[in-house]
């Protein structure tokens, strides 16, 4: 697939300041943006019904939007509790069984948090525990589907770029979702040129295969960040923080390759993807 997407994460302030609800309504409003693609967020849990996922996944389709989903915010494959891992593990798979209701293929999930442990020690458990993940998601025939482990914004969070690149290579159903805006906060600031980011997407081709890669998962916004890292979202009239978006499409381009790109901008993330989409496809 040579097509790259553009889309929002949620719904804008626009959507609801125009009077808007439900996320059928996303995809026409979507549809008429010029997007491509749409991102429903699981964050505080999987309370949706079947019938009401089928439905969601109807109205996308009549108007060929694509659509993923965030599993909840705080999975934690880390956990020392057995218990809670467990609870991690019932996350992902109810947010994999909604979103092939919904005719999407694709998860995104956070990985970890470091917590007290050492950081070797916790990158270890949670590569353990994706295998187990992985185990549970062949047993349940949700294998047509792909989980994308998040690149992390926070000093205190497991999801370095080596970090998802190791869980990416547990087995083919892990394909990273590489958020920018993270990275950056967590570097400080380390994504200014195409050749930051071709040096950053050229290390998981080398290490993941281009197949993979091709149609990577990504998020992008602008991120104020502290020592510890990631602080909170912003939107593209930020002029302090990074990162820009024209120097990775550069740098998409020279590799060839084709992600959704899902905007996670506070509140205009409908208007810094059309954005995107008109910096990508301007020559």
């Amino acid at each position: 697939m040579d097509n790259i997407k553009f889309g929002p994460s949620g719904n804008s302030l626009a959507f609801e300041l125009a009077g808007l609800s439900g996320t059928e309504k996303s995809a026409v409003w979507v549809k008429n943006m010029g997007l491509d693609c749409f991102e429903y967020s699981f964050g505080r849990g999987v309370n949706m019904g079947d019938e009401k996922a089928i439905q969601i996944g109807k109205a996308f389709k009549d108007n060929g939007i694509e659509i993923s989903v965030h599993a909840p915010y705080y999975i934690n494959f880390s956990n020392p509790d057995d218990e809670k891992a467990e609870n991690s593990y019932n996350y992902v798979i109810a947010s994999a069984e909604k979103v092939k209701l919904m005719g999407g293929k694709r998860v995104v999930f956070h990985p970890a948090s470091q917590g007290k442990m050492d950081r070797e020690e916790a990158v270890s458990l949670c590569e353990r525990r994706l295998k187990i993940l992985r185990d549970k998601i062949y047993e349940r025939g949700l294998d047509d589907l792909i989980y994308c482990p998040e690149t992390m914004g926070k000093l205190g969070q497991i999801g370095t770029v080596e970090e998802i690149t190791r869980f990416c290579q547990i087995d083919k159903i892990y394909v990273p979702a590489i958020d920018f805006g993270h990275i950056n906060a967590r570097e400080h600031g380390s994504l200014k040129t195409a050749e930051d980011y071709q040096k950053l997407l050229q290390y998981m081709i080398d290490n993941l295969g281009y197949e993979k890669m091709v149609n990577f998962h990504s998020h992008f916004s602008k991120i104020e960040y502290s020592k510890k890292g990631e602080v909170r979202h912003l939107t593209f009239e930020d002029t302090v923080y990074g990162p820009e978006f024209k120097p990775l499409s550069i740098a998409l381009k020279n590799l060839k390759l084709y992600p959704y790109i899902v905007s996670e901008s506070a509140g205009t993330q409908d208007v810094d993807a059309v954005e995107m989409k008109k910096i990508f496809n301007s020559k």
